[in-house]
């Protein structure tokens, strides 16, 4: 992008080469603002920042994010960077704590320095932890099991505790299931190691894997395995863009669930992605994984009243098609 247009309605979106950064980045600059993209790369791409300036920095690194905030003086900030493998973060928490809670005060306390004072925080459903009814709604006890939800949990309190003695505003969005890509097929889904179902199930569509575990077939659900409430990346970039002229209108600091309020099977996802790429699923069975709930599906009414948001990717179909338009994209390069 032009340097003479970075300035332009700024938002500094930190983890904005990741998979949810880089299409809230899209859909920033699609309504008028220009997406800082402000990355570490350790896990986001390159490649994907295509609509701002992307500042190479990590959040622990205060001189550097001062700079970057006094060069664009953004109106506000949105805050996706994060370590995100839950179970990484039960063999190795000080990671997870050092990364997600200490950099986010990093952040925070730069934003504060700087007059930066409105963030949207990317949190998790997993701050619920095993969830006591479905669908979980915000007043739900928030009592999560492992140092993700935990770290994110504690962020949480922190934004809490910085909006009352700093006047910071926020809105923190906990997310069920993110799935999907772009419906251009610019950006999409690219982990690595890759532990979400709907990539790893289209990695044996492409042959990039022989087979799928399917973790747990014995669970209290219709076909006896796990049910999970699956939200598209890119109904997620526009409760981003939603929350942020929010707060730009001077709506007070609050927590919302974002999910379809709808649930899918681990079969009916298998099946589903057979269906659309025409191909044949391997899976093996196996047993169930530690702390995984039969049942999470979020209630997303909070937001859908207060900020009038609605999914526009609802039925896992046209969720599962855009995933598999990227992924034949990503198939196809030499990497």
């Amino acid at each position: 992008m032009n340097s003479t247009n970075d300035k332009k309605n700024p938002v500094l979106v930190t983890g904005g080469a990741g998979y949810i950064g880089a299409h809230a980045c899209k859909a920033l600059a699609r309504a008028g603002y220009t997406p800082i993209t402000y990355d570490n790369l350790v896990y986001g791409h390159r490649s994907a920042v295509k609509w701002g300036p992307l500042e190479e920095g990590d959040v622990s690194d205060r001189k550097r994010l001062e700079v970057v905030m006094r060069r664009y003086n953004p109106m506000a900030v949105m805050h996706f960077a994060a370590y995100a493998y839950v179970g990484e973060s039960v063999e190795d928490p000080a990671k997870y704590y050092r990364n997600n809670v200490a950099g986010t005060l990093t952040l925070l306390e730069t934003m504060r320095d700087c007059g930066i004072d409105k963030i949207i925080f990317s949190s998790t459903c997993a701050t619920y932890g095993m969830p006591e009814q479905i669908p979980i709604a915000e007043d739900h006890p928030q009592n999560p099991i492992n140092p993700y939800g935990r770290g994110k949990l504690m962020i949480e309190w922190i934004l809490d505790d910085f909006a009352n003695a700093y006047d910071l505003k926020y809105v923190s969005l906990r997310y069920f299931n993110a799935a999907g890509a772009d419906p251009d097929a610019e950006i999409g889904e690219d982990h690595d190691p890759e532990t979400h179902l709907i990539p790893l199930v289209l990695d044996v569509a492409t042959g990039k894997r022989d087979h799928l575990d399917i973790f747990g077939t014995d669970y209290e659900t219709p076909d006896g395995t796990c049910i999970r409430d699956y939200i598209h990346v890119s109904d997620l970039a526009n409760a981003h863009l939603l929350a942020l002229g929010y707060l730009l209108k001077g709506g007070k600091s609050d927590a919302f669930n974002l999910g379809n309020g709808n649930g899918f099977s681990v079969r009916e996802v298998i099946a589903t992605a057979s269906k659309i790429s025409g191909c044949d699923i391997p899976c093996v069975e196996s047993v169930r994984r530690p702390g995984d709930p039969a049942v999470l599906i979020g209630s997303s009414d909070k937001i859908q009243k207060e900020l009038r948001w609605r999914p526009v990717f609802q039925s896992l179909d046209s969720i599962v098609e855009t995933a598999w338009r990227w992924h034949q994209k990503i198939s196809n390069i030499d990497r």
